[in-house]
């Protein structure tokens, strides 16, 4: 399905809950470093229902790495509260890779202003400074899989 990025994740239960929509969709979980835990963290692994040994997980020492060692074809969007156009402009296909950035502090505005052409927001209140972690990764997937009309059970 999807390729599913957190840079630099510092909560192991958003982590985990990620993991687990990952295993449920079919999707792929990039984590790139530093993570903010241990990937034996036991809350991680209770976040993620025990089943963190079915993921499909691939581990980045740092976003540069994940950057030089993801095919070049590969279609990135980048998520954040700093940019403006919505995340339903996007047309999803398969294999994409979303792009989420640590709880506290998002993504890097550098990497932002790289990548400006596909940097996309969930839109929200203004009093609302932020969502979840794996709340947001969840609208996102969700929205891509009804786009494409694929069913998640096979």
């Amino acid at each position: 399905m999807f390729n599913l990025v957190l840079v630099e994740p510092e909560i192991p239960p958003n982590t985990g809950n990620v993991a687990r929509l990952a295993l449920a969709t079919g999707s792929t979980l990039h984590l790139v470093k530093p993570l903010g835990f241990s990937i034996d963290d036991r809350q991680l692994r209770r976040a993620g229902m025990d089943y963190w040994k079915n993921v499909d997980v691939k581990l980045w020492e740092n976003f540069e790495e994940f950057e030089r060692k993801t095919e070049a074809a590969a279609r990135w969007f980048f998520f954040s509260t700093k940019v403006k156009k919505p995340y339903w402009e996007i047309r999803f296909l398969s294999k994409d890779y979303l792009i989420f950035g640590r709880e506290t502090k998002g993504l890097p505005a550098s990497l932002l202003a790289r990548h400006a052409e596909n940097a996309f927001q969930i839109p929200m209140r203004p009093e609302a400074r932020s969502l979840n972690l794996a709340t947001a990764v969840a609208i996102v997937v969700f929205e891509g899989i009804r786009q494409l009309s694929v069913p998640t059970n096979e």
